[in-house]
């Protein structure tokens, strides 16, 4: 367990952030990388592949709502110097971790076909997307339980162990996926399916690994059968929190549903060049989300700890950082989008697509980077609501135009990302109007009497 209420803000920011990093670094090699093979398999894999992936959101969200809910309980906990309610809570959030694990298990089969149907453009697309869902879906199941894991751990600020484990589940992965999907030494190639075995199997070695964390005796977070007694009022509070940010992705995950849905007439090559270009700028982003995933805990013990002055310093030197980290973004996208996408397909079509959207898209970074640590701050003090309410306001200002335009005969997709830039500006003046309500509010901690020490003086001379 590190303490994160005392010592410079930025050297624990920096010190939590290079493990992010480091994490999110293999992370997107992998998602690249696994890309790139599909996309040797040609177009309708590639779309196939960014069609079944539409479920990850649905498991971001849902595991967003559970590692926000387990990272800032425990923090809390920790903040306060209390390792009991810091274990307890450990230990319920492994719990839930199961429960919901098993209903989307269960959910995701039931709709897996139903799905791939109704949003693939042609029955080839669809029938690759259910090959790949049928393995994927188990793998993002589990991911539920290295999620619970890697919070837990976040919040008592070690991150390194969850850069370990995450980096050696990513390389399995990584090293697995060609084998699989070509049939290397093996001769039987299971194309798309392959990818999404190669994921299932990393999965596995990851949750085992990350247990073995929590086994020993003297870990500060650990196994308590007591503890793992279900605790409905405790899942509340955790669910209380996180549900909000978990409803949040939820949205974006919906409003991708739709953007492949309003894609659809475009083809195969449209949906495919959106898809890259969002695993792109997930790569790019990874830096501002290690930042954030980092912003959460050190601001969350702070919170605990009571301590105003670093709570907003906290902010303030996060934003800093990720400004500057865009502004470099935005350069790359706008001097080298064919570059980016055209690693991952050489279909003209695909590049156009690509290429326009990083162009436009790209504007919306520097306003991004800031919404993202302001989202952490909210997840910090404990109430995800005003993130849902600006993110919300994003997703609508998209999505109704959007639906209405791409009735026109003259619809063309780029506006799509056009809106896109307009509402995420309007989403970051909305954040930073409620993060300072909610310092306003939260932060109102009363402070402690000062002491007289000529009266101190006085009483113990007075007690002798």
């Amino acid at each position: 367990m590190e303490d994160l209420t005392t010592g410079p803000l930025t050297r624990h920011l920096l010190k939590t952030t290079s493990f992010m990093l480091v994490t999110m670094v293999f992370q997107t090699l992998y998602f690249l990388i696994d890309l790139y093979w599909v996309g040797r398999l040609g177009t309708h894999a590639v779309a196939a592949v960014g069609i079944a992936g539409n479920f990850t959101f649905i498991v971001l969200a849902l595991t967003q709502m559970l590692g926000v809910g387990t990272t800032t309980v425990v923090s809390h906990a920790v903040g306060r110097k209390n390792k009991g309610d810091a274990q307890l809570m450990f230990n319920q959030a492994q719990v839930l971790a199961v429960v919901t694990g098993i209903a989307f298990l269960i959910v995701g089969m039931l709709v897996r076909l139903a799905y791939t149907r109704a949003m693939s453009p042609d029955a080839e697309t669809g029938a690759l997307a259910a090959q790949y869902l049928l393995w994927f879906i188990p793998a993002m199941s589990l991911q539920f339980l290295m999620v619970a894991a890697s919070a837990a751990l976040r919040a008592v600020g070690n991150f390194k162990a969850g850069m370990v484990v995450s980096t050696g589940s990513v390389l399995i992965n990584m090293v697995l996926a060609p084998f699989l999907i070509f049939g290397w030494v093996t001769g039987h190639p299971f194309g798309v399916a392959g990818a999404a075995i190669s994921s299932l199997v990393a999965v596995v070695v990851a949750v085992i690994w990350f247990a073995t964390y929590f086994v020993p005796k003297d870990s500060y977070l650990r196994f308590v059968r007591a503890d793992l007694q279900p605790r409905f009022a405790l899942w509340r509070k955790m669910l209380g929190i996180g549900l909000p940010a978990g409803f949040e992705f939820a949205m974006m995950g919906s409003y991708l549903v739709l953007v492949y849905a309003i894609a659809r007439p475009f083809g195969a090559a449209a949906q495919a060049g959106f898809g890259i270009g969002q695993r792109v700028i997930q790569a790019l982003f990874m830096p501002a989300v290690a930042l954030g995933f980092s912003v959460a805990p050190v601001a969350g013990q702070n919170f605990g700890a009571r301590s105003r002055e670093r709570v907003v310093d906290t902010f303030r030197k996060a934003a800093y950082m990720v400004s500057a980290l865009m502004v470099l973004l935005v350069i790359v996208c706008l001097t080298a989008p064919h570059a980016l996408i055209g690693v991952f397909s050489k279909d003209p079509a695909v590049l156009a697509v690509g290429t326009e959207y990083l162009r436009i898209v790209s504007w919306n970074f520097l306003a991004s980077g800031l919404v993202f640590v302001a989202s952490s701050m909210f997840q910090a003090m404990g109430n995800t609501v005003p993130s849902l309410i600006a993110s919300g306001t994003r997703i609508v200002l998209v999505a109704v135009p959007a639906i209405l335009l791409s009735r026109t005969a003259a619809f063309q997709l780029n506006w799509i990302w056009y809106l896109s830039v307009a509402a995420v500006l309007v989403q970051l003046a909305l954040s930073m109007l409620l993060l300072r309500r909610e310092f306003t509010r939260r932060l109102a901690f009363a402070s402690p009497p000062e002491l007289n020490n000529t009266a101190v003086a006085s009483a113990m001379v007075a007690a002798e």
